[in-house]
């Protein structure tokens, strides 16, 4: 299989803009993800990032995720465990309004840090879907503003930390899934790998490096590209020694936000049949059916969501 997609970012400011673009058109036509590189966000504040990330779960968390364990005798499981997941996380919401005052246990200075990180994340965000706009012939600002609704986009981090497991065979760290929402942009422990995404029927790796920022797209793009870009199945696997540290954030439209295929993509792809593939959906509407749905595939979700747009009942 060819190699994961890495994109160097650094590479849009010379002579080989061109090229780094086709890159990025095909990492999202083809995989879903790629790991951009030079991505412009310090290395000194990934590190801090970090570190105070993986003392917090060290203090806070991992007698919880411990007593847990126990509670539920996993350690002890023998055949697979289909309805949990190995992991212990807790939920940031950035935008529109912060939740992180919600959390006791966060002492001031991981707060300060993960405001900081979360400002520069949101940034990085809007400059990747501005060059998704570019491939896709979108004006500039189009996914910005299709995921704006009335109050901005939803922005939010997963903290995550995944213990060793003494059944990886048993238990997934993190059962398959797509995303549900936009653009999403991982910080992952560059040691203890575990991500895997589906490509043509096989589990690929996606490589732990050190200061990347690895990027997938949820249905929303899915949707909005009329499926010329996919958002794509994705797991973590448990490991039997080493913590990973994970930090995914989600930068999602905003509950009231509209979503729908963008007219110019359906018109370049229907001219011969003009008809759109993908539903128009208020985006919280989809979150609740996502909410039950998460671990299962996406595209009964999609013929859900049109149901209810032709359902008279459930549109009135």
């Amino acid at each position: 299989m060819e190699n994961f997609p890495i994109i160097n970012l650094e590479k849009l400011n010379g002579a080989e803009r061109a090229s780094t673009m086709e890159k990025i058109n095909d990492a999202c036509e083809n995989w879903g993800f790629f790991e951009l590189v030079n991505h412009g966000i310090p290395h000194e504040v990934m590190d801090t990032v970090e570190k105070l990330t993986k003392g917090h779960y060290k203090k806070c968390m991992e007698q919880r995720f411990k007593e847990l364990v126990a509670k539920k005798g996993l350690e002890g499981v023998e055949a697979e465990v289909t309805d949990m997941d190995w992991e212990s996380t807790f939920f940031l919401r950035h935008l529109p309004v912060s939740n992180m005052s919600e959390f006791p246990d966060l002492d001031d200075v991981y707060r300060e840090v993960m405001r900081d990180f979360a400002k520069r994340l949101e940034k990085l965000a809007e400059e990747l879907l501005d060059l998704l706009c570019e491939n896709l012939g979108l004006e500039k600002g189009y996914l910005k503003n299709a995921f704006y609704g009335s109050k901005g986009p939803n922005f939010g981090t997963k903290v995550s930390n995944y213990p060793p497991c003494p059944k990886p065979d048993l238990i997934k760290g993190l059962r398959a899934h797509t995303d549900a929402g936009g653009i999403i942009l991982l910080f992952q422990d560059d040691k203890v790998s575990g991500l895997q995404l589906l490509k043509d029927g096989q589990w690929v790796d996606v490589p732990p490096m050190r200061h990347s920022i690895v990027v997938n797209l949820g249905d929303q793009l899915e949707v909005i590209t009329n499926g010329k870009y996919k958002s794509v199945m994705h797991r973590v696997i448990a490991q039997k020694d080493g913590t990973r540290m994970s930090l995914a954030s989600f930068y999602n439209p905003g509950n009231d936000a509209l979503i729908y295929p963008a007219p110019a993509l359906v018109e370049k792809e229907a001219k011969d049949q003009n008809k759109q593939v993908y539903p128009k959906f208020v985006f919280d509407d989809y979150m609740k059916l996502y909410v039950g749905l998460k671990f299962q595939a996406k595209e009964p979700r999609f013929e859900a969501m049109k149901a209810m747009e032709t359902d008279p009942i459930a549109t009135a």
